[in-house]
């Protein structure tokens, strides 16, 4: 692992894991390095971590911000860009590089600002244009991968390990027609699942889907969030913005829910107040096209629909329907694809229903 801490002391990090809004202090910390990009107490410095070559696959680079703080306390990591056409968490951290003041900051920040360069550059939805992978699908990755694993890897190692709190920022994909939502996962350990149900409660968006389903194994996680959480960091997903938008109430949701967190933390003295009465989605399903050709959406994002509901159609290129995508259960549309392309396989929409009653903290 290329971070360091030089004259850190760690012996309160599990502090801040088990006592999330209690503790103001995680470590303390005089150089901050994150790869090549080291930053000293209440200063930042920008750079970039080298994914290299490898054979005939060529590389990239990662450009990152370091922002450490005058004080001790937790270490954030922000990541955006995972997919590349989602552009609002992009600008947010553009902006807030800029707007935090390290010397009014406990801790740290580490921002990846493009996690995803080549699908970035290539305007490319979900998939890198070099591997045709989804970078979102191969965590924790690997060092002799793929270029979309050997990312994973990278931020696995050098942005997630050094920190103690991971949000991975999304938004509505080229795509993806996108109300604002976050999620909370409940796979890992149920200290995990308290701390970062606070988390998610700070970014205060005011729907959250409780996610169940991720993987259980270190090793496979998949998920960038998920990987995180199951190396015992709080960890939460968040989405805002829609259509590879650049609107700037999206931007801005963004920018204040990521002051909520440092709020939640002790990382800042002060910011929004968690969100009060959340929307808790816990039945979910994103329904996925079984046919290739062009996709005729009915809905829009937002829209409450009866179980049965037509979502969307799919034709063939001479017009002939070959299926319906329909609503499998009474719920509200997260997100609609709104834009003709579609191939098996793909997402068309995502269905949640709300809960009953609150969940349980840690579950």
């Amino acid at each position: 692992m290329d971070v360091r801490r030089v004259l850190a002391r760690s012996a309160g990090v599990a502090g801040v894991v088990a006592g999330l809004a209690a503790a103001p202090a995680a470590v303390a910390q005089d150089v901050l390095a994150v790869g090549p990009v080291s930053a000293a107490p209440g200063s930042r410095a920008s750079g970039h971590l080298e994914v290299p070559a490898l054979g005939a696959e060529r590389g990239t680079r990662i450009p990152i911000t370091v922002i450490n703080g005058s004080r001790p306390g937790p270490v954030l990591a922000l990541v955006a860009g995972v997919h590349g056409m989602e552009y609002t968490p992009i600008l947010a951290l553009q902006r807030l590089r800029e707007a935090i003041d390290p010397a009014q900051v406990r801790g740290a920040l580490i921002l990846v600002h493009v996690a995803n360069v080549p699908s970035f550059l290539g305007r490319t939805i979900y998939y890198s244009p070099v591997d045709g992978k989804n970078l979102n699908r191969v965590f924790p990755g690997r060092r002799d991968g793929t270029v979309s694993e050997r990312i994973a890897d990278l931020i696995t190692r050098e942005v997630i390990e050094p920190s103690t709190h991971v949000i991975d920022i999304h938004g509505g994909d080229g795509n993806e027609s996108l109300r604002p939502y976050s999620y909370w996962m409940t796979t890992a350990a149920p200290e995990v699942n308290d701390a970062s149900r606070r988390l998610v409660l700070a970014f205060g968006l005011d729907h959250i889907v409780i996610d169940r389903e991720r993987p259980a194994d270190p090793a496979a996680s998949v998920y960038l969030s998920n990987t995180a959480s199951l190396r015992g960091k709080p960890a939460i997903t968040v989405e805002s913005g829609a259509l590879a938008g650049t609107d700037e109430v999206s931007i801005a949701r963004i920018e204040r829910g990521v002051r909520g967190v440092m709020r939640e933390l002790g990382m800042a003295a002060d910011g929004p107040p968690p969100v009060e009465h959340p929307v808790w989605i816990d039945r979910n399903e994103v329904l996925r096209a079984k046919t290739t050709g062009i996709l005729y959406p009915l809905v829009e994002r937002g829209t409450t629909v009866s179980a049965g509901t037509v979502l969307a159609y799919v034709t063939d290129f001479a017009g002939r329907r070959l299926e319906e995508v329909r609503a499998p259960f009474d719920g509200e549309v997260l997100y609609v694809v709104a834009t003709p392309p579609i191939t098996a396989g793909e997402p068309v929409a995502f269905i949640g229903q709300r809960a009953a009653a609150p969940p349980t903290a840690g579950r």
